[in-house]
């Protein structure tokens, strides 16, 4: 053996020893690499939350701008109704505390999401495309790439909360309440990301990984509001301390400013890194926990077909928005009776979210079913989404080298969205019409809440046109251009007034065009929408068909 064969057989000993000591290695590497993937990303969210806490604190001065204006504004917050929705109201009379109600639980959940589908994106779908395996084949530890995409999306967390904080001081807010306020969305994020890293070793798909951690989030949701409905004064009953969501509420900021509940948070993160470490050390790369069900020897005949394997592959998808839209109409329905007993036509925040209407229970329903059509939006334009997924992993060409031709297959993909949406729609809008019905004893709101709602169905149509344009002609951008719009038109349609935006820019976007439930019906804005979501898919599709494949 020659010195330098012996010198490289040494030190390939070496590297084999030290990976097997602790597994590390590469960890600065991983860091780097994961950044330069996902800094554009967590920019976008931090600016956007950022800006967020700003524009709230500067609007909310202005609809309250005196202390009896905020001590009105604590007496209406302090109800069951918002505590379910947003959290027990500490501070109210306070312009900190008002933030809090006004958007505490929006960047909670928000951030919780961005770290969930962080972490996944960069754990379980690179594991499941195969370049978590090509990476482990070089000298990289079996841990480091785990590690660091923990600690880039724990720094993202950490960055995000510096940001709001910032913006809090930067519109005058105590700098101890806003202090507090962004360690209280650190600490619930740092939580979602150890969920999301065991969830990562439970799945064998990104997909299920993300449905396991987003249902975590929800039952932690729905532990919180259940505490906060069973709260006596602004003490919430035990149960809230079963939800990370709970912890960061009991920091209350703004209030007593309350710091051990956020190194709780941090001390289950922790913990739940530490077992899907445990877990990462024994299993094989590419396999989860959760053992995959078997399914049939032979395809069914629906399943031969692109509709039918289009809705075999989106059914978890399908079934969880319809599951969360049902069960939004029906509550939004049964809390719209007590909410406009507590409001006033002139009320400040009647001004603000119903413009101040006379009609106030007829237009939170009508505020109530905008929000559902939103939630419907989310789920077409997910769904219609995986025209760019399928091609960014590969699976798109497979099927284009068969007998289907790139416009047949993304009209597939258009198309179920576009069905299923407009059974929401119905559906949601007659539960929710039927459930506010029955609190005034109305049985015929079920039906007038359907064909309200069913309105709405060219504006989700024109959602997945541009999920189509942007797939064909910004693929590498797509999702994040599609999602990014999406949330502006949440924004402008919501809270356009809150934002004490024009009127114009307010009443043109393509859900607030529509007529809302109560107001004279004008065909005019659908077919107007429905010309431009057929355009936009047309533009999309003719673009698929000249275009090369472009991967992730």
């Amino acid at each position: 053996m020659t010195t330098a064969q012996a010198q490289r057989s040494s030190t390939s000993q070496q590297l084999g020893r030290s990976r097997s000591a602790h597994g590390f290695e590469g960890f600065g590497l991983m860091i780097r690499f994961i950044l330069r993937r996902n800094w554009v990303r967590m920019l976008v969210w931090t600016v956007v939350l950022a800006g967020m806490v700003a524009l709230v604190v500067q609007t909310q001065r202005v609809a309250f701008p005196t202390q009896e204006d905020r001590d009105a504004y604590a007496t209406i917050a302090n109800t069951p109704a918002v505590a379910a929705l947003t959290g027990i109201p500490y501070a109210a009379s306070t312009l900190g505390g008002i933030l809090n109600i006004k958007l505490w639980m929006t960047v909670v959940i928000a951030l919780s999401l961005a770290v969930i589908f962080l972490v996944t994106r960069n754990g379980r779908a690179e594991e499941e495309a195969g370049r978590t395996e090509l990476l482990r084949g070089g000298v990289l530890g079996q841990h480091a790439y785990s590690l660091a995409n923990w600690v880039v999306a724990g720094a993202f967390a950490f960055v995000v909360g510096a940001a709001t904080t910032a913006a809090a001081i930067g519109q005058g807010l105590p700098a101890l309440g806003a202090a507090v306020m962004g360690a209280s969305f650190v600490g619930v994020a740092v939580v979602f990301i150890g969920v999301a890293a065991v969830t990562g070793q439970l799945s064998q798909t990104s997909r299920g990984a993300n449905a396991l951690a987003a249902i975590v989030l929800a039952i932690a949701y729905g532990l919180r509001a259940t505490a906060d409905l069973q709260a006596e004064g602004d003490v919430p009953s035990a149960v809230s301390w079963a939800s990370p969501i709970g912890w960061g509420q009991q920091m209350r900021s703004y209030g007593e400013n309350l710091w051990w509940p956020f190194a709780l948070s941090v001390a289950v993160a922790v913990l739940l890194c530490a077992i899907a470490l445990l877990v990462e050390r024994w299993r094989d790369v590419g396999e989860g926990i959760l053992p995959d069900r078997r399914g049939p020897q032979h395809a069914s005949a629906l399943l031969r077909t692109q509709a039918g394997l289009t809705l075999r592959l989106q059914r978890s998808t399908i079934i969880g928005w319809a599951v969360g839209v049902l069960a939004a109409s029906v509550f939004f329905g049964t809390v719209a009776t007590a909410m406009a007993g507590l409001l006033a036509g002139d009320s400040p925040i009647t001004q603000i979210f119903l413009g101040g209407a006379k009609d106030v229970l007829d237009s939170l329903v009508g505020f109530f079913a905008m929000a559902n059509v939103l939630l419907i939006a989310a789920f077409a334009i997910q769904s219609a989404d995986t025209i760019r997924s399928e091609e960014a992993n590969g699976r798109a060409e497979l099927q284009w080298s068969h007998a289907i031709s790139r416009a047949q297959w993304a009209l597939t993909r258009m198309l179920v969205p576009a069905v299923i949406s407009l059974v929401l729609l119905a559906t949601g809008g007659y539960l929710l019409g039927a459930s506010f019905g029955a609190s005034v004893n109305d049985p015929g709101q079920g039906p007038r809440f359907a064909a309200a709602s069913l309105a709405y169905w060219p504006s989700v149509l024109l959602m997945i046109g541009f999920v189509m344009f942007c797939a064909a002609w910004l693929p590498r951008f797509a999702t994040a251009v599609s999602w990014g719009v999406y949330g502006f038109l949440v924004v402008l349609s919501m809270f356009g007034d809150l934002f004490g935006l024009p009127d114009w820019v307010i009443q043109n976007t393509p859900f607030t065009a529509v007529p809302r439930v109560g107001e004279d019906f004008s065909a005019l804005p659908l077919i107007v929408i429905g010309v431009v979501a057929i355009a936009l898919s047309v533009l999309g599709l003719r673009r698929l068909r000249a275009r090369d494949l472009a991967a992730e």
